[in-house]
């Protein structure tokens, strides 16, 4: 039940079978020079319409800016602050509630550490004051990272590589331009630094060229069984 495409009418009835709503977040950021800017939106979305063709619930829409850190500086990313986020997701939740949800899944295609800090610390803040509300807080990938390993030939593949790759060419191939090389970051750690282009140039952290549709399927469906098993638990 997409809520952007109901009347007024039809919230109200749709209300009556349930009180639970998924708010997909994702970014406009660089996925390598192969993948579109919004990947991480345009994934969690997808993965979302299919939940909700499973489970009743209300499928928000997309918020499609996030915090961005690694990748500020890379072409095409439009970061936002924490404390932006934070607003953001606030001003939504308390919206819903008023309108009569209660089981609120905030749910992220951008697994970045600061972003998703940052809608975590909102929902601590939110289950303290909204009586009654359930409030989960993940990423996609957060339950996944053994599964999807085993799928991929690539180890420790992450950002823009084989697995993102494969889910693109699976949702929206006419998206994907190519591919780009093997590439990991190469930051100092524990040092922040500035100049995120010299230590990550290409934006890619794995192999995309190992990418293929028939695994872009198979992590797709397990990533909407996982999610849906989740929903469903509340």
């Amino acid at each position: 039940m997409q809520l952007a495409e109901m009347t007024m009418t039809e919230f109200k009835e749709n209300l009556k079978k349930t009180q639970t709503v998924l708010i997909p977040f994702g970014s406009i950021e660089e996925h390598g020079g192969h993948l579109p800017l919004h990947t991480d939106a345009l994934i969690v979305e997808e993965v979302l319409k299919q939940v909700v063709q499973r489970q009743a619930a209300f499928l928000a829409p997309a918020i499609f800016y996030g915090v961005c850190t690694s990748t500020r500086d890379h072409p095409g990313t439009i970061s936002i602050r924490p404390e932006t986020l934070r607003r953001l997701t606030r001003d939504i939740v308390e919206e819903l509630y008023k309108k009569g949800l209660r089981n609120f899944f905030l749910i992220s295609g951008h697994a970045g550490g600061l972003h998703m800090a940052a809608m975590r610390e909102i929902a601590e803040e939110l289950v303290e004051v909204l009586d009654d509300a359930k409030i989960a807080v993940f990423s996609l990938y957060d339950f996944m990272w053994q599964e999807l390993s085993e799928i991929a030939e690539t180890p420790n593949d992450s950002h823009a590589g084989e697995i993102e790759t494969s889910l693109v060419m699976v949702l929206a191939p006419h998206l994907v331009k190519g591919t780009s090389p093997e590439e990991y970051p190469t930051f100092p750690k524990p040092f922040i630094v500035k100049d995120k282009l010299k230590y990550w140039h290409d934006g890619v952290w794995g192999n995309p060229s190992k990418a293929s549709t028939s695994k872009g399927q198979e992590v797709f469906q397990r990533i909407v069984d996982r999610v849906t098993e989740i929903v469903r638990s509340v």
